[in-house]
């Protein structure tokens, strides 16, 4: 690490994109890892923006969701007296730096991410944007500038955080050591809840062709409820834990009733094994979903219901969050050789 950083404890960054909706997938595997170990680490939460518009969107409905997200990692249960959460872009650092980068990147490396080719692979050839090429790079300048020391990911993420560590320790052999090479943090149950209607694809909060594809953490409990009733199994009865893609829909519905209850698995099994069929496993998930979703719901219903609350927390975590950016920025400019501006 870059003996100019100053940190009293590790750091953590991470963020989620503000386009579509929330769903148990981010709450299991992201937002409450982050509520819990946020005291652990000095937290940088951010609503990564910019990363939404890599692929086409609406501008209205980008500043709803913005504040929506915000709004839903207060409610999931991340403290502003003690984590940073900030709009990514807020702090114009983020961009600069992606564009420094971008200098020492190779295009090979990004040629092989996987989200690249199968994102690009559902629009037309011509229509691709160049930002989609080069998400990884701005998901490397977000956690670069924080010098976070672990980025809590989910699995999938895995790929683009090695994308990072490599970018980093490039730039380092390069200009001498600046960058904090930071680890991933995936969580051991729930780091990859799949696709209600599709077990062997992961939850996603984007749209989709099934409206039973996800639960969505603003879903009222009869429609959670319902979603889940809709899960699919397959034509067995027993309810146990197995790494049989045949199974995979039963086996993610025990792995989202793990999570949510903290029971273990052999526990899970045994409580079980006198069900009736699927029907009974699906009931007892949809309970403690709902359960987990009452007090989410509550609390933002709260938030959103306080007039210039959210643009005024996110004002300010965006002033703590740029201090710490800019400061890293200088060092990068000055160590590529650039002319310092007079201040």
């Amino acid at each position: 690490m870059n003996s100019h950083v100053s940190k009293t404890r590790k750091r953590v960054f991470s963020g989620v994109q503000p386009s579509g909706n929330l769903t148990i997938g981010n709450y299991i595997g992201a937002l409450r890892q982050w509520a819990r170990e946020q005291r652990n680490f000095e937290s940088f939460f951010c609503v990564v923006d910019l990363h939404a518009i890599t692929v086409p969107y609406d501008p209205a409905e980008l500043r709803a969701k913005t504040r929506e997200v915000a709004a839903l990692y207060l409610a999931c249960g991340i403290d502003p007296d003690i984590s940073t959460i900030f709009v990514q872009s807020h702090v114009p650092a983020h961009s600069e730096l992606t564009w420094l980068l971008n200098c020492i990147t190779p295009l090979g490396w990004l040629n092989r991410m996987t989200q690249f080719k199968d994102k690009a692979a559902k629009q037309q050839a011509d229509s691709v944007g160049t930002g989609l090429l080069d998400y990884p790079v701005l998901m490397a300048a977000d956690i670069l500038l924080y010098h976070a020391d672990a980025v809590p990911v989910g699995d999938d993420q895995r790929q683009h955080l090695e994308l990072t560590r490599d970018i980093a320790q490039r730039f380092n052999h390069l200009f001498g050591e600046t960058f904090t090479i930071p680890e991933a943090m995936i969580p051991l149950s729930g780091g990859r809840v799949m696709g209600l209607d599709d077990p062997t694809n992961k939850m996603s909060k984007s749209e989709t062709s099934s409206e039973y594809h996800a639960v969505y953490l603003l879903d009222l409990p009869d429609r959670a409820r319902k979603k889940i009733m809709r899960a699919v199994t397959d034509s067995g009865r027993d309810i146990s834990f197995n790494d049989d893609p045949q199974r995979a829909g039963v086996n993610n519905l025990l792995e989202i009733y793990e999570a949510l209850t903290g029971k273990t698995r052999s526990e899970i099994e045994a409580h079980f094994a006198t069900a009736r069929g699927y029907g009974d496993l699906k009931k007892e998930v949809a309970d403690v979903v709902i359960a987990a979703l009452e007090p989410i719901q509550q609390r933002y219903r709260e938030i959103t219901g306080e007039q210039g609350y959210i643009d005024s927390l996110l004002a300010q975590g965006a002033e703590r969050a740029a201090e710490i950016a800019q400061s890293t920025l200088d060092t990068v400019r000055d160590r590529m050789g650039f002319i310092k501006t007079r201040s």
